[in-house]
């Protein structure tokens, strides 16, 4: 068995006014893998989210002390506001790095990611930096989704390999594993970028590193409740972003 198989792993969940979904989803994960620890990053949830986690939080310590469960599985980075999806994931990854954890999972809190796929993802980085969680491979496939938004989204993909060279079919999907030397390496500071293009670029620098990167496939569904943070801006910045990183990188290449 690999030394990677003993890694402690945790799963970070950005939210923001996800009341309806965060309870249901921590379960589930917890269902799948008992014993693993999640991180909510909460950027200020007007409707109650932090305060669903910090009375999940008191449960487990009760179940402790009663001896009837784990505590210390679940955690809560507040944030003063809403900063955007990249920055609460660089903080998670931040945080979970300066405590000593090995393997980190990306995962949204809508159900659109499916839990029961978290110990496959984690059981890869025995052999991978990173494992993409990809509805673009053999086995991958999204459900409840127009036909408009399953065009738009592979276009988004191909457009971004094609530009930066890669042949990683997923780059815009959020459902990934990275060891802790994989984040350390990419350099999470000087990351910029946001919503889609913060997924392609994490997956880029991982690639620019010259870091191991596996596709597993994975059912992406639509969210079960409340509302979705995609925009137009969202995607015009993804689009124009690629670019930025191909010119970037190209320039780090001449500067040798």
């Amino acid at each position: 068995m690999s030394e990677k198989s003993k890694f402690q792993a945790i799963v970070v969940i950005p939210t923001y006014n996800e009341a309806l979904n965060i309870e249901g989803i921590i379960n589930a994960a917890w269902a799948s893998m008992p014993k693993l620890h999640i991180l909510v990053v909460d950027d200020n949830s007007q409707d109650g989210t932090g305060d669903i986690i910090r009375r999940m939080q008191a449960k487990e310590e009760g179940n402790a002390k009663d001896g009837e469960g784990a505590t210390g599985r679940l955690h809560l980075l507040s944030r003063a506001g809403k900063l955007g999806l990249g920055t609460a994931y660089i903080a998670g990854f931040e945080w979970a790095l300066a405590r000593g954890y090995q393997a980190l999972v990306e995962m949204d809190a809508d159900f659109s990611h499916d839990p029961k796929e978290l110990p496959s993802l984690i059981r890869s980085l025995q052999d991978a930096d990173v494992v993409i969680g990809s509805r673009y491979v053999v086995g991958g496939s999204t459900e409840n989704w127009h036909f408009f938004r399953k065009l738009i989204s592979r276009a988004g993909s191909l457009y971004a390999r094609t530009i930066l060279g890669m042949t990683v079919r997923d780059l815009t999907g959020g459902f990934n594993a990275w060891t802790a030397e994989a984040l350390h390496k990419i350099g999470l500071k000087t990351i910029r970028s946001e919503g889609y293009s913060f997924q392609i670029e994490l997956k880029y620098r991982a690639y620019r590193a010259d870091l191991k990167l596996i596709e597993h496939p994975i059912v992406f569904s639509e969210r079960r409740e409340g509302q979705s943070k995609m925009s137009s801006r969202i995607v015009l910045e993804a689009l124009l972003r690629v670019w930025s990183l191909r010119f970037q990188s190209e320039l780090k290449s001449t500067d040798k």
